[in-house]
C-alpha cells in the first residue's frame, strides 16, 4: 500500500487496537490463477509458538482455501473510518478529498484442523458474544450442531508485515484542521463523526 511518510501509523498499540475493533476484513490471495477476495472476520492473535497471527475460517466451498497449500502467501485488508473531505471546508482554493484509516496485513497461511479449529470458534464466538443478553458459547452446542464445522476450513495467517495508514489531513494547520472537524461532525453521518474523532485523537 503506498503510504506519505506523513500518513504512516507505525504505534504498533495503535494497530492492535485498530484490528481488533475492526476485525471484518477482506482475505486476498490467488486462486485459479486470479485474485480472490473473501469478506470474513480476521481476528488478531498470539499462537502456541508465541508469534503474532490472524486466524479465521471460511467454507469448504469457497474454492479460495484450495490454493492455502500450495499458494501461501496472502493479504488481509481492514477498513475504518472514511469520509468524504469537501475543498469548501478550508480557507483557501484546494481539491477535495477523502480522509480514511486502513490497514494491509501480509502474511504466511495454513490450514489448521483438530481442537485448534473448535478453539479458534471458541474465541471468535465468546469475543462477539461478551456483550450479548443470552449470550451463547460453542461448548453448549449439540453434536448435530457441531457437524456443522466440517463444513468449514479453518486457518491461522502467520503475520510478517503491517502497513498502517491514517489519512487524517494532518497536512493542514491548525485552523484548517479543526475546521474539518467542525464541518465533519454538522454532517450528522456516523462515519464522517468517527473521522472527526479519530482526528481530535490524532492532533492530542
Amino acid at each position: 500500500m503506498f503510504i506519505p511518510d506523513i500518513y504512516k501509523n507505525e504505534n504498533q498499540e495503535e494497530i492492535k487496537d485498530f484490528l481488533q475493533k475492526n476485525s471484518f476484513g477482506i482475505l486476498v490471495n490467488q486462486t485459479k490463477g486470479k485474485l480472490w477476495a473473501t469478506h470474513i472476520p480476521l481476528e488478531l492473535d498470539i499462537n502456541t509458538t508465541g508469534k503474532q497471527v490472524l486466524y479465521g475460517h471460511i467454507s469448504k466451498e469457497n474454492p479460495q482455501w484450495e490454493s492455502f497449500v500450495d499458494n501461501d502467501k496472502i493479504l488481509a485488508i481492514f477498513s475504518g473510518a472514511h469520509s468524504y473531505i469537501s475543498s469548501s471546508w478550508y480557507d483557501h482554493e484546494n481539491v477535495p478529498t477523502w480522509n480514511y484509516i486502513a490497514v494491509h496485513v501480509y502474511g504466511t497461511i495454513k490450514i489448521i484442523e483438530g481442537k485448534a479449529v473448535i478453539e479458534s470458534l471458541k474465541k471468535l464466538v465468546d469475543k462477539y458474544e461478551q456483550n450479548a443478553e443470552n449470550p451463547v458459547r460453542v461448548e453448549d452446542f449439540s453434536k448435530k450442531t457441531m457437524r456443522q464445522t466440517r463444513g468449514i476450513v479453518a486457518f491461522e495467517i502467520e503475520i510478517e508485515e503491517i502497513q498502517a495508514q491514517h489519512k487524517l489531513s494532518q497536512n493542514r494547520d491548525e485552523k484548517n484542521y479543526n475546521n474539518i472537524i467542525s464541518e465533519l461532525k454538522k454532517t450528522k453521518n456516523p462515519q464522517a463523526t468517527a473521522v472527526a474523532n479519530e482526528m481530535l485523537k490524532c492532533r492530542k
